[in-house]
C-alpha cells in the first residue's frame, strides 16, 4: 500500500473540516482513493436525504453507480443492511448470500463483482450513509483493508457533519439536499457532454471534473453553466 498516498488522502479528507468544499467532488475523491489504495474494484457512497431515504451520491464508475441504484430500487443488498444496522457488512463471497439478497447477488455477478465490504458512515449513534467497496474476485480481504476503509469513512463523515450547529439536523439535511440537487445537475451535464462528444458517461464525468479543477470552479456550478449554455466555457463546448 502507498503509505504516502494514504497519508495524503487523510489530509485531503480532513482539510474539508475548514474549507467550503464541493461535496460531490469530495465523495468522488473518497471512492477513487478506496479503489486506488485498498484493492477494491469499485466503490460507491450512499447518503440519506432529508427524509431518511438513501441516495447514490458518488461512485467510482458508472457500473457500480447502476448497481447501487439497483439496491435502492429493489430495497435489497448489503449497503442497505449496513445503513439500517449501523454495522459493517463484510461478504467475501457473494454467492453464499444468494438466499439473503437473491436479486442483488445475481445482478452483482452480472456486473462482475464477487465480494463486498459495506461500511457505515456514522458518528456515535448517528448513521448518515454507507461507503461500499466492491471486489471482482471472491476471497479473503487484506487484513488492514477493512479497518482503513472504515477510518476513511469516519473521517469523511466528520467532514460532512462539520458545519452542524445548534440546529444540527437541519443543517445536515440542507447540506445533503443541496448535494443531491448538485448530483442531478452533474448527471444532466454528463449526459449532455456524452451525447455531444460521443463518449461514455464515465469519460464525460472525468472531463467535467478535470475542467472544474483546472479552472478552480465548483463542479455543480460548472454543470449548471454547461446545461444552461450561460457561459462560453472554451475547451469544454468545442
Amino acid at each position: 500500500m502507498n503509505q504516502r498516498l494514504l497519508a495524503k488522502t487523510f489530509v485531503e479528507l480532513a482539510d474539508n473540516l475548514v474549507a467550503d468544499f464541493d461535496l460531490i467532488d469530495f465523495l468522488r475523491l473518497l471512492t477513487d482513493r478506496c479503489v486506488g489504495m485498498l484493492g477494491a474494484s469499485a466503490a460507491g457512497v450512499l447518503l440519506a436525504d432529508r427524509d431518511g431515504e438513501l441516495r447514490v451520491m458518488a461512485a467510482s464508475d458508472e457500473q457500480v453507480r447502476l448497481l447501487e441504484l439497483f439496491q435502492l430500487q429493489n430495497d435489497e443488498g448489503p449497503c442497505l443492511d449496513c445503513f439500517r444496522t449501523g454495522a459493517p457488512v463484510i461478504v467475501a463471497n457473494l454467492r453464499g448470500e444468494a438466499d439473503r439478497w437473491p436479486r442483488f447477488v445475481a445482478t452483482a455477478h452480472r456486473s462482475g463483482f464477487g465480494a463486498v465490504q459495506a461500511l457505515p458512515m456514522r458518528l456515535r449513534d448517528e448513521v448518515v450513509g454507507a461507503l461500499n467497496l466492491f471486489h471482482a474476485t471472491p476471497g479473503p480481504f487484506e487484513p488492514d483493508a477493512t479497518p482503513l476503509a472504515q477510518a476513511l469513512a469516519d473521517v469523511a463523515t466528520i467532514s460532512l457533519l462539520q458545519q452542524r450547529t445548534a440546529h444540527r439536523s437541519t443543517v445536515l439535511n440542507e447540506q445533503l439536499q443541496s448535494a443531491l440537487n448538485s448530483r442531478v445537475l452533474i448527471e444532466q451535464a454528463k449526459g449532455k457532454l456524452a451525447e455531444r462528444r460521443g463518449i461514455d458517461m464515465e469519460q464525460a464525468f472525468t472531463t467535467l471534473r478535470g475542467y472544474a479543477r483546472a479552472h478552480n470552479r465548483r463542479l455543480s456550478d460548472l454543470a449548471r453553466a454547461f446545461i444552461d449554455d450561460s457561459e462560453a466555457l472554451p475547451g469544454l463546448r468545442s
